[in-house]
């Protein structure tokens, strides 16, 4: 075996096996209960358990049938109407619909009303099939009171509800969407319905709002659907375009309100704010997701923490404020817990792509994500156990108080940090060191001084995990541990970054890592039960190829896409304190594996 002696000089310092730090903190709990507190998996199962499509969509919500005979006919004629039933009067250009029944409605009104203010335990389906109001200051469909209302787009028909711009008051309520409904409404049918609202909301609806068919194009200069109890979406196509966000539900009196799911259909969402914003629980159980949210990444705050800047955004110097604009513009927003299920998502957002001020679960679907800001963030707990994540684009890629990878397939971008514990909220981690690292390790604390929170986890069991990352590749402002998987970091040489940065603990007891990045602030594993290999190895460009073998076969062969000065090397294959061949480039040695 050759060992040549510009190999020495290259990797003399990197043959660090048996340095580690005998004082190093223990994890805070064992690992499987870490991975049992992190992986939502009861609340999963609570939530799934109550939000099956049963429970959310009712039969009476998809029925589109309806009999000609039995409807009351409503014709809609520029600046009058005609309808024969006692039920409905007609005020000029104000239809008044009274009671329960179904309504087959069509023609024009030039400056109108379709109100419904029938009984309070009154349910009404009003198919429209070609009709177009408009109201110059007022909802073009009004609904007061009922117990539900069921919109039917008749196939093939062509429908539009618009405002002029601006509203005025009724006395008792303040309308402010083109659409605007005190009580329960669900929208579904084979037609289509376009709501132009450049004043105000599109669609406003008080209660709960139901879609189960039909296709939906919504402009609107303040929220495209404002709703407070539920939006909750099978089947229907939607279309929106909103000054403000796409999609707003919001209840301030009850917390178990004020949420949205989508079961299938799509959404496309181009919005100043949030793409989709929630006061309660975000589901997505399937269907197709399209945002783009606050003119898309490119719009991203500058920060001031990190590596040297990723391809996307040169980040030095940067601004001391976050963005040009207080106002929150991520694609995917809940204050209560997001859960991902399924679904397919190409997601370009300003500020963060898919965010919870509590836990975010994955445990299906295919993501596409560009963000300015996180790709995936929780201020509670991240959680990945199934899915293709494909994060083009990000300040930091995955960010949580605790982060579990159980599974799933995730390849990442960052700017800074790949994957981030313990970063604050909406922010990035300082990282920090103890000394427990085979490198020298940095002092107390992140860069500069400063000091980060040790309260956090990343635990990573299963799945593959691909990172190229600015900053730190994995930044556990805590412990790090790492049981099973297939984990890859590429990180730069440049800058205060290190392909791991833990507080308290990194160990790894199982699965393949392999990693590399900068020497300046390096860290490595410390005690762990799998062989690791940690070297320094000069600087070395980017597509300069590394080889592992035990002297009969090769183990693994890499070309990291990003110059790399340390490589860190752990399969289940190595066996401590027995010696393993490592080329980089032309060089070959042989070292022990600790």
């Amino acid at each position: 075996m050759r060992k040549s002696a510009m190999l020495s000089l290259l990797l003399a310092a990197g043959l660090l096996a048996a340095c580690g730090n005998e004082q190093v903190n223990p994890l805070p709990q064992d690992v499987s209960e870490v991975l049992s507190s992190v992986s939502g998996t009861e609340s999963v199962e609570s939530v799934s358990a109550v939000w099956t499509d049963e429970e959310q969509f009712t039969d009476r919500d998809r029925r589109t049938t309806y009999d000609d005979e039995d409807a009351v006919q409503i014709l809609l004629n520029g600046a009058t109407a005609v309808c024969e039933s006692e039920n409905v009067t007609v005020d000029g250009t104000t239809v008044t619909i009274k009671a329960e029944g179904t309504y087959l409605l069509s023609g024009t009104l030039d400056d109108g009303q379709i109100r419904v203010d029938a009984g309070e335990n009154d349910k009404l389906q009003l198919v429209f099939d070609g009709v177009t109001v408009n109201s110059s200051s007022s909802a073009a469909l009004y609904i007061r009171e009922a117990d539900k209302v069921f919109v039917t787009l008749a196939a093939g028909s062509e429908n539009a509800l618009s405002n002029g711009g601006s509203f005025v008051s009724d006395g008792e309520t303040n309308v402010d969407g083109a659409v605007f409904s005190k009580q329960d409404l669900t929208c579904n049918g084979d037609g289509r319905l376009t709501v132009t609202s450049p004043g105000g909301h599109g669609v406003v609806c008080k209660d709960d709002l139901v879609l189960t068919g039909g296709t939906y194009a919504v402009s609107a200069g303040s929220h495209g659907l404002d709703v407070n109890d539920s939006v909750r979406i099978d089947g229907a196509s939607l279309s929106l375009e909103a000054g403000k966000d796409g999609v707003h539900v919001e209840n301030e009196e009850d917390s178990s309100l004020g949420y949205f799911y989508l079961a299938g259909g799509s959404l496309s969402v181009v919005s100043g704010g949030d793409g989709v914003s929630a006061s309660g629980l975000v589901r997505v159980s399937g269907g197709d997701v399209t945002v783009t949210s606050g003119g898309g990444h490119e719009n991203g705050p500058q920060h001031t923490t990190g590596g040297f800047g990723g391809p996307g955004r040169d980040r030095f110097p940067a601004s001391d404020t976050d963005s040009d604009s207080t106002e929150s513009q991520k694609a995917i927003k809940a204050d209560g817990g997001l859960l991902l299920d399924g679904g397919t998502f190409r997601l370009d957002s300003a500020d963060d792509a898919l965010h919870s001020n509590g836990d975010v679960t994955v445990t299906g679907g295919d993501f596409t994500v560009s963000s300015g800001d996180d790709g995936f963030h929780a201020d509670g707990t991240l959680t990945v156990s199934g899915g293709t994540i494909r994060i083009e684009d990000s300040y930091e890629g995955l960010e949580g108080l605790h982060v579990a990878i159980t599974g799933g397939d995730v390849q990442l971008t960052a700017d800074d940090d790949g994957v981030n514990a313990a970063g604050g909220t909406d922010g990035s981690g300082f990282g920090g060191g103890f000394g427990n690292d085979r490198f020298g390790g940095r002092g107390p604390g992140g860069p500069n001084g400063g000091t980060g929170s040790s309260d956090g986890s990343i635990v990573i069991s299963g799945g593959t995990l691909s990172i190229v990352a600015y900053g730190d590749g994995i930044d556990a402002n805590g412990s790090l541990e790492i049981t099973g998987g297939d984990v890859t970091v590429t990180g730069p040489t440049q800058g205060d970054t290190a392909t791991l940065d833990f507080d308290t603990t990194g160990r790894i007891t199982g699965g393949r890592f392999v990693g590399t990045g900068g020497a300046g602030m390096a860290q490595t594993f410390s005690d762990s039960s799998q062989g690791v290999i940690a070297l320094q190895v000069g600087n070395q460009s980017a597509g300069t190829e590394i080889t592992l073998s035990d002297g009969e076969e090769t183990l693994l062969t890499v070309s990291p896409s990003l110059p790399y000065a340390v490589v860190i090397l752990s399969l289940p294959e190595l066996v401590k304190g027995e010696s393993y061949t490592v080329s980089i480039g032309s060089y070959t040695g042989e070292f022990e594996a600790s």
